[in-house]
């Protein structure tokens, strides 16, 4: 399938490193325009950027705390100093937070992926809706769940819950957009090899773990990445409200058979 992002201009939050970036990567190979953004203090940034501008299309970066309602408006303000519009939002931004039992949960940690996950995932969405409906743009919204948002991990209290709330967001969202032809989509990555993970499990855990899931591997950014170039395109016209799980057979990992053929 050819892909055709050209004359588009995308904004990618959180695409300093991981997911984010694999997204922003594909959608240039495609001939999108590419805004990047990522914390005030990232050092992935520039890297990105430069990467990104070695594919031939326009690349800039718009450092802003998209936590915040005021980092959200900064970010866009910054997007429309540096092209006319935004056609396409790609909302990768959450907090994941550190893993702790229920009873144990640190309710400020607890807020702050809530915060971080969905109203930061609605104050972003809301200002480029805002956009494109004012200037009659068929846009593409897509937000970056996870497949925890249906799988009770323990330990993860705040960040299924964040998603949850997340896939119920965008639903919404689609049904008031439809009248405006704007598609709103999300996709739930499973168990990828980000440096997020990286921070959570060591490379023999990795290593070990791997092999056990259904594709015998973790997922790759790339992988996320190409799902995410379908959905933002012409070709996924006709799709809205929906969410596309990319897992590799993840949420099924234990309903294998120990008997295999």
């Amino acid at each position: 399938m050819q892909i055709d992002l050209s004359k588009k201009t995308a904004l990618i939050t959180g695409s300093g490193r991981g997911i984010g970036r694999a997204c922003a990567i594909e959608l240039a190979k495609s001939g999108a325009n590419i805004i990047l953004n990522d914390r005030p203090e990232s050092l992935d940034l520039a890297k990105t950027k430069f990467e990104i501008q070695k594919l031939g299309v326009q690349c800039e970066a718009v450092p802003a705390d998209v936590f915040t309602r005021s980092g959200c408006e900064s970010l866009m303000a910054g997007a429309l100093e540096k092209f006319s519009s935004v056609d396409i939002l790609i909302s990768t931004t959450a907090y994941a937070g550190t893993r702790q039992s229920f009873l144990k949960y640190d309710y400020e940690d607890f807020e702050k992926s809530i915060n971080g996950t969905l109203i930061g995932g609605f104050h972003m969405s809301q200002l480029v809706a805002r956009q494109m409906v004012s200037i009659t743009i068929h846009g593409k919204i897509l937000f970056i769940s996870s497949v925890q948002a249906e799988m009770p991990f323990a330990q993860c209290a705040a960040y299924g819950s964040a998603k949850a709330g997340l896939n119920h967001l965008m639903r919404t969202i689609s049904v008031e957009l439809s009248q405006h032809r704007i598609n709103v989509n999300a996709i739930q990555p499973g168990w990828i090899d980000t440096p997020g993970e990286r921070n959570h499990f060591s490379e023999d855990e990795i290593l070990q773990e791997g092999p056990l899931l259904p594709w015998g591997r973790l997922g790759r950014p790339e992988e996320i990445g190409k799902a995410a170039c379908f959905l933002v395109s012409d070709q996924a016209d006709y799709i809205t409200g929906t969410i596309l799980t990319v897992d590799g057979g993840f949420r099924y990992k234990d309903c294998q058979s120990p008997l295999r053929d």
